[in-house]
Parts: C-alpha cells; structure tokens; sequence
C-alpha cells in the first residue's frame, strides 16, 4: 500500500541516486552544501560512543512530514530501503529506538530541528546504506519516527561530484532555532521533547534569571497533574569553549532548571532528571551570536510514563 503511494518524486541533483517519497509528503526542511562531511552512524550507541562512517562531498539534508494516522515507521522506512537497494546500495545498518541507543543515538545523530523534523525517543527506526564506485563513495541514511497524526522522515545524503542545488519545488524552509510550536503537553506527548525556548543563558553562565518563566510554569502544571511521567531536562550549549567544559556547563543549566521547578513549582523531584550534552546537538549555526544565542537553550524529554 504504502509503496504504490510513492507517487511524487524526490529531486536531489546534486547524487546520483533519487527517492520517490510518498503523494501526501511534503519537504519541511532542508540543508544542502556543495562541500561537507557526515559522520553516518553505522552501529547501535554504547557507552563507548557511536560507530560511524565519516564522507565528505556533497551534502543534501531533507526531512519531510507524512500526513497519515496509524503510519509505521517501518512502512515509511520499508519502501525508501526498496529503492536503495535497487540503485545499488548495501544497508550496513538498521535498528529501531532502543536497540539503537534510545536518546543517546538521537543526540549523537545529526537531525534537523524540530518542528520540522520529530523524533519521538519510544518511535522510530534507523538504516544506513551506502554504495562504492570507483569514482566516489555515497552515503544515505534515513531516519523515521511520528506523531499521533503524520510521519516523519529525514534523508540524509553525502557523496557525489555535481554542485548541490536546492530544490527547485521545494517551498520555503523556517529559519532553524529552537521554535517552540503548540501546547506543551501535546508536544511532549506526541513527539517527546519540548525546547524550554523562553529560558535565556549568557555565555559561560548557568544561573537562570529571576523571571517568571511561562514554560516552567506549564512543565509544572504538566507534570503534577501526571504524577506517572518523567523527564529529564537537558541542557545545551554553543560552541564557545571545550567539549568537556560545555557538556559540564549544559547539565548545571539543566540542574539548575530542577531546582526552580522544585523550590518554586513544588514540582516532585522523583519527577525530574538533570543532563547536559554541552554543544553536542546545535540547532543553529555557532557562526552568529544569533545562533549561539538559540543553541544555549534547555530541553525537557519524556522518560517514563510508569
């Protein structure tokens, strides 16, 4: 069903290779580079790291959303491996959620930001491909996840010679930073995560302000009307400093949102965790200040539901 959906085509000039994706799919995001490198994951996260297979070339990065109910990852994912099989390429890896690693793989995985793409951590499936020439290596993975009502998948690609050209078709893409969209319990629902967006943090600094945030105040709400649910809130950095240091200052960001969802929301602390992956997981370019400023922000991600 799903594959003789596959009506509209997928122009990416800049490979050699094209996907059909779905009629009812439409782009919502996309990166392309004349020149750049991807580390492609190619195995599950252990405490060791994440495998990869690193290429440099031309770089092509689209998610899109499916509008489906009761869509499958493996029936976004099952069609697109299909069609790479049947250009010429090896799958060298696939998994699902927790094989893959659970948030560790999300977050070591590069993905473009939400809303434009989701990535619900209990849903979604993972494959890579790759295929050799004797003139150039290719690299492709998909990523796929949903919603209570659409799909989602990201095509990322890196090889070839051609010079990348954006879509031609493809409608405007939102500027990437952490946009928050929606009812914060419907987000954290549906998809999982929640970027805490309204939260400031000066370089080099862990202290939240004394403002009265409006997330904070609606986490709280959230969590105490569903005393089963946990988070963990993770926090985030620009690229300014050493990864050790960031990640160091990411989860005292994170630790300090805790303790003002304790002290001042008497938010349960059984409920929370604190984390930080330092600049691990940009939203924006750390070229800008604008962009520095949008990668210094605080996650809250779903845990547990018991």
């Amino acid at each position: 069903m799903i594959r003789a959906a596959l009506l509209s085509l997928l122009p990416l000039p800049a490979l050699a290779v094209t996907l059909d994706m779905p009629a009812n799919a439409a782009l919502t995001a996309e990166d392309v580079s004349a020149a750049d490198s991807y580390a492609m994951p190619i195995g599950s996260w252990t405490v060791e790291g994440l495998p990869t297979q690193t290429e440099a070339g031309a770089f092509v990065q689209q998610a899109w959303r499916i509008e489906a109910t009761g869509l499958t990852t493996f029936q976004i994912i099952d069609p697109l491996e299909a069609q790479l099989i049947e250009a010429g390429f090896d799958v060298v890896f696939t998994c699902t959620d927790d094989v893959c690693g659970g948030f560790d793989f999300r977050f070591s995985t590069r993905v473009l930001p939400a809303p434009d793409m989701q990535v619900n951590f209990g849903d979604y499936r993972y494959l890579a491909a790759r295929r050799t020439t004797d003139e150039d290596t290719e690299l492709v993975s998909l990523l796929a996840s949903r919603s209570s009502s659409a799909g989602f998948v990201q095509v990322t690609r890196v090889g070839g010679q051609a010079e990348v050209l954006a879509t031609a078709a493809a409608p405007a893409v939102r500027a990437q930073g952490p946009v928050v969209t929606g009812d914060l319990a419907q987000e954290l629902e549906q998809s999982g995560r929640f970027i805490l967006s309204d939260l400031t943090f000066k370089t080099g600094s862990a202290q939240l302000g004394d403002a009265s945030f409006d997330s904070l105040r609606t986490l709280a709400e959230y969590l105490i009307a569903n005393p089963d649910r946990q988070v963990a809130l993770v926090g985030h950095t620009d690229a300014v400093g050493s990864l050790d240091s960031n990640i160091a200052l990411s989860k005292r960001r994170s630790g300090s949102v805790l303790e003002r969802l304790v002290t001042t929301y008497n938010v349960p602390r059984r409920q929370l965790d604190a984390q930080g992956i330092g600049y691990l997981a940009p939203v924006a370019t750390n070229v800008t200040e604008a962009g520095r400023d949008a990668n210094r922000r605080v996650e809250v991600i779903i845990t547990s539901t018991q």
